[in-house]
């Protein structure tokens, strides 16, 4: 199964809670046991999984970013925007999350985020859902 959830960053940097979105389409997947894959097609974009139960950690990791990445540091790329590659680069484009009972079997304080590096603007997440029926059986017996 595969779907595309329309995130709307609202900042120049901000990571956006999508655990909900993808939450529920996983339960529209009606798969039960599987992966769940998640890809950003955007060069200056990527996704995180980490704590959202308390506000600070998201805030805590675009800063450190930001310090390890600043905005206004001598890059070549001219478009101004070279900090949002190098970001999302280093956070990444994609995440495998286990699916279990219909459910994503994330940790008791982990949510799902899109890192936005360049917004605000409108992103695209794509979610495929991949049964663990269709991976390729291994161990018993051989031909």
């Amino acid at each position: 199964m595969r779907a595309q959830i329309r995130v709307q960053s609202r900042q120049r940097e901000c990571l956006e809670d999508i655990t909900g979105q993808v939450r529920e389409a996983v339960r529209r997947s009606g798969i039960a046991e599987g992966l769940c894959h998640l890809y950003v097609p955007h060069t200056t974009a990527g996704i995180v999984i980490n704590e959202n139960a308390d506000p600070d950690v998201p805030r805590d990791i675009l800063e450190r970013l930001r310090a390890l990445v600043p905005p206004d540091a001598s890059y070549r790329h001219y478009e101004g925007n070279a900090d949002a590659h190098i970001k999302a680069s280093l956070v990444g484009q994609w995440a495998l999350v286990p699916v279990a009972a219909g459910e994503l079997a994330l940790g008791r304080w982990q949510g799902i985020f899109l890192a936005e590096f360049d917004g605000p603007r409108e992103r695209t997440v794509v979610v495929t859902v991949l049964p663990s029926a269709a991976w390729p059986q291994t161990g018993g017996e051989g031909p």
